[in-house]
């Protein structure tokens, strides 16, 4: 059976993810940072609706101390679960976002946005690619917002652009083994990111579905689908590439 782990897995895209990559027989290690009791429902709704092996495991990913023992953790599960010493996907899709503008911008905001949103995949991609099969996938999720200019999402913006120039500079140190990587850069997607920005401006929904060509917002398994399918064999010959999965957001 192959293994993928999934950052941020609990909520959101990265759910919608788990799922379908669950329903494919995936096995599944999923990571939470402040939705535990969500992580867990999941890990208990896959095992029951698709017989699939799930587990959940706490991760911080501006703390970059504790990506030792973590990796210790999924050694052992992969041996005591899957009873092997490899996997085969990694999906960095964990992280924050949330507006600021340069006036207001202050370090504590840029270190939490840099930290979680491209260090930290960084650093703990460099420790679990040790142990990747060769031949496996990778996915980094960065965002549409990289090519726009909204006003306070410029350290955003621009993070996320450094994680989409990043999956092409390891897709090629990896291919050697065989491994592939790409992103895919969702355009505004109805999750409660950003501390449930939807939720708490409503407004912001008709805005933002006008700019689509669809008429609008994204769903989490409208990306979710795209991310399973990318790790999938069928791509097997796409790799270095950041693809926008935004319905024709502002074409």
């Amino acid at each position: 059976m192959k293994v993928a782990i999934i950052t941020g897995g609990s909520n959101g895209i990265g759910k919608s993810t788990v799922v379908e990559l669950a329903k494919r027989g995936v096995g599944i290690i999923l990571t939470y940072n402040n939705y535990q009791d969500r992580a867990e429902s999941l890990v208990e709704a896959i095992q029951s609706d698709y017989g699939i092996r799930a587990v959940a495991l706490k991760l911080d990913l501006t703390n970059r101390a504790s990506f030792a023992s973590f990796e210790n953790d999924v050694r052992k599960l992969l041996r005591e679960v899957w009873e092997t010493d490899e996997f085969n996907y990694l999906v960095n899709n964990g992280g924050v976002g949330g507006p600021m503008m340069l006036d207001d911008l202050t370090e504590d905001y840029f270190d939490k946005i840099l930290n979680t949103n491209f260090k930290g995949s960084v650093f703990l991609s460099q420790r679990l690619l040790r142990f990747m099969k060769e031949g496996g996938a990778m996915v980094n999720t960065s965002s549409s917002s990289k090519s726009q200019s909204f006003p306070g999402y410029s350290i955003y913006g621009s993070l996320k652009a450094a994680l989409s120039v990043w999956t092409r500079y390891i897709a090629k140190e990896l291919a050697p083994r065989g491994i592939r990587v790409n992103a895919v850069s969702p355009g505004p997607t109805h999750t409660n990111f950003g501390d449930g920005a939807f939720d708490q401006h409503p407004e912001l929904i008709k805005m933002l579905a006008d700019q689509s060509v669809f008429g609008r917002l994204g769903k989490p398994d409208d990306i979710g689908k795209v991310i399973a399918n990318l790790l999938s064999d069928d791509f097997g010959w796409v790799t270095a590439q950041d693809i926008e999965v935004s319905g024709g957001h502002l074409l």
